[in-house]
């Protein structure tokens, strides 16, 4: 196996001159490199060269780089919801994708333990997190956005029966990972107000939440709790998305609201939370997410919806 100083050498002077350690982690080369004084491009050009050098390598199957400059500061938003089944996970898988392509360097923590969904949804179910001493590596994803989840750590079955320090202790461990330059982490919360959020809000405070509903009734009933814990937290809510906002029948067109309409914006008008924006109730979204392929990853009107809520919390974050 490669060590340190077989990686550095097939590197060019220039970028070997930054390394300051390199090592090989089963097949994968992880490289972290001093990227003081280097502007945002000239960081993503360094970057991309060692990745493809170093990937070309008959005994390199994968390549991380992490570009260690000025200290990084990693930003946490939760996303939430009051009750379960309102699309907060695809909301989070979709977001992350879609900031991912707009040049943020964004990290998913699944942080429904009972009921993880990341995998499915980011399509690398079956996949293992390695450890680098005790901290978890965070598993790829073909987007991009690297995740980490308990169901790559446990078994489908049977259900975790695990009491409220056991699901913190397990958050910590997700959240604590070694993220490397990831300077954003989505954390796809649990339905509800339980546990896990307050382990998050003593332990690991986001930095904002967004909360996502659908726009009957109960459900923003729910939704209005799930605010009140993050304000009590001292946590900023980025503002309210309003997922299964009329649906469009694939055959002769026609516009209807099984769930109602607009019930989130008048909440959020009534609350003087910013409203973020609507996610239909389109079949492409949910077969998406059934073949782990994103829609924020393509091209539609699906992934449109992602993308425009995807630039309001992207302005929110650099305000």
């Amino acid at each position: 196996m490669m060590d340190q100083e077989d990686l550095i050498g097939h590197l060019p002077d220039s970028i070997a001159a930054r390394v300051k350690s390199a090592r090989m982690v089963k097949n994968r080369a992880v490289v972290v490199m001093d990227a003081s004084g280097l502007s945002g491009s000239q960081r993503k050009d360094i970057e991309q060269a060692a990745t493809d050098i170093l990937g070309a390598l008959d005994d390199v199957g994968e390549v991380r780089v992490a570009m260690m400059g000025d200290r990084i500061r990693r930003r946490i938003v939760a996303i939430g919801s009051g009750k379960g089944g309102v699309g907060k996970s695809t909301l989070t898988t979709n977001l992350a994708v879609a900031l991912q392509k707009m040049g943020h360097k964004v990290g998913i923590v699944d942080a429904d333990i009972y009921g993880p969904s990341q995998p499915k949804l980011l399509g690398n179910e079956g996949a293992k997190p390695e450890a680098e001493g005790e901290k978890l590596i965070p598993v790829p994803s073909k987007y991009g956005v690297p995740v980490l989840s308990m169901g790559f750590l446990v078994k489908p079955t049977p259900a975790l029966a695990w009491r409220g320090p056991m699901a913190g202790n397990a958050l910590s461990q997700l959240i604590d990972a070694e993220w490397g330059d990831v300077d954003l982490l989505l954390v796809d919360l649990p339905p509800g107000t339980g546990d896990v959020q307050l382990s998050m809000l003593q332990k690991h405070k986001p930095d904002g939440a967004v909360i996502v509903s659908t726009p009957q009734d109960l459900a923003l009933i729910d939704a209005a709790r799930a605010g009140q814990l993050f304000e009590a937290g001292d946590v900023p809510i980025i503002g309210l998305v309003e997922n299964m906002a009329g649906y469009q029948c694939p055959h002769c067109g026609e516009l209807s609201d099984p769930f109602g309409k607009g019930g989130v914006e008048r909440v959020a008008q009534g609350v003087d939370m910013p409203f973020l924006g609507r996610i239909p109730l389109a079949l492409p979204i949910r077969e998406g997410g059934d073949a782990g392929v994103p829609p924020a990853a393509v091209e539609g009107e699906g992934g449109a919806a992602f993308g425009k809520i995807a630039q309001e919390i992207a302005s929110w974050l650099n305000d």
